[in-house]
């Protein structure tokens, strides 16, 4: 059995999908490096990436898949789930091996896998988008820190790039220690190392600019008052809002 190991990219993962096919592996598990891999009876390798390889199975896969289908590949990556890898890997050598679009064949277990993975990323992101409160510091950036389960930045960049494109903003997901930076003109992804004012808690009121205190008073004040006592569905409410969520809300500080 080989352990195949990558540098945590998604190219790095496509590279390693290549050299599979180019030394003819078989037998194999793809894991992050940094991971830890079984001694007994394995050997590991380490596989450096490749812009080309990975370039060269993505239009592959574009081929037999289409980009929808590859958009669900990546989606399932991004969950970080163990041995995701192996998933994506066995859809793959089926598709080829099929020479057809085979995401719809939920018979196959690898391809269900993949399917549910990707929908509950989907979920995920989705939530986020909805459930992001940003506060404005006093230099004017529009802050949010999140913790997602699965890695959604670069899903939800879109809807925030879009929908905030007229304001400074930074999205950071306090579990993978990295954030989206918009400037007024593109977006990009940041490390970022949390202090005392910009924390993964959010952003405390010496951060806080001269009127947010404020805004959030008004916007729970506005959430009070059309919150109608009589119709209150708290089990409903629940399934639409899930608990591990009502951090981010500024209504749910309260």
């Amino acid at each position: 059995m080989i352990w195949l190991l990558y540098d945590g990219s998604f190219e790095g993962m496509l590279t390693v999908v290549f050299e599979t096919y180019e030394y003819k592996w078989k037998e194999l598990h793809i894991r992050k490096e940094g991971i830890t891999v079984p001694l007994l009876f394995t050997e590991t390798k380490t596989v450096v990436t490749d812009e080309e390889k990975a370039k060269r199975v993505w239009k592959k896969l574009l081929d037999l898949i289409g980009s929808k289908g590859v958009q669900t590949v990546w989606a399932a990556w991004l969950s970080e789930k163990e041995s995701i890898e192996d998933t994506i890997l066995g859809v793959i050598r089926y598709a080829i091996d099929s020479k057809q679009n085979v995401l719809s064949d939920f018979a196959h277990p690898d391809v269900l896998q993949l399917q549910q993975t990707a929908k509950s990323v989907g979920r995920e992101k989705h939530r986020m988008e909805a459930f992001v409160r940003f506060q404005l510091t006093k230099d004017g950036i529009y802050f949010s820190v999140i913790n997602p389960d699965f890695n959604v930045l670069p899903l939800i960049l879109p809807h925030f790039r879009d929908r905030y494109a007229d304001q400074l903003w930074f999205i950071f997901d306090s579990r993978r220690s990295y954030g989206i930076y918009y400037d007024l003109e593109k977006a990009v992804f940041v490390d970022f190392i949390p202090n005392s004012l910009l924390s993964a808690n959010g952003v405390s009121k010496e951060a806080f600019g001269e009127d947010e205190d404020l805004f959030q008073e008004l916007w729970s004040d506005y959430f009070k008052s059309t919150n109608i006592q009589g119709r209150k569905n708290t089990k409903l409410h629940i399934q639409h809002v899930p608990k591990r969520y009502w951090k981010y809300l500024v209504e749910k500080k309260s």
